[in-house]
């Protein structure tokens, strides 16, 4: 599925609050991070801490234009924690990573301002 990165594009079909109570987003923290130059396009792979009631999750992350390995190490992001894992090469993803796309249709990081536990869910 493509998802549109434009901000102009119209909203996406209405969904009930249930539907939205499904999707799992959580807290948690960046504890690794490694190149990944058998993506097809410039990604990391994350290893994210959600603590104890989710533990430890991996993701493939194109997030390569705003942000260096040193960047993403400690860093607290938001992540969808109940997809099925995807396989991406030979990487299986277990978490989306969510963000947003610029003006330039780069992907930032949606993070906390203040510090949340890790596993602390959206609400």
């Amino acid at each position: 599925m493509h998802i549109s990165q434009d901000p102009n594009s119209p909203k996406l079909p209405e969904i009930s609050f249930e539907d939205f109570l499904k999707v799992d987003m959580r807290i948690g923290k960046v504890i690794e991070v490694n190149e990944f130059p058998e993506a097809r396009n410039p990604s990391f792979k994350l290893i994210i801490d959600f603590g104890e009631g989710i533990g430890i999750k991996k993701s493939s992350a194109q997030i390569t234009d705003h942000y260096g390995k040193s960047d993403l190490l400690d860093k607290s992001v938001l992540a969808v924690v109940n997809f099925a894992p995807r396989q991406i090469g030979k990487f299986m993803s277990e978490v989306l990573v969510m963000g947003v796309a610029d003006s330039e249709n780069k992907v930032v990081l949606f993070e906390p301002d203040k510090d949340i536990p890790n596993g602390a869910r959206l609400i």
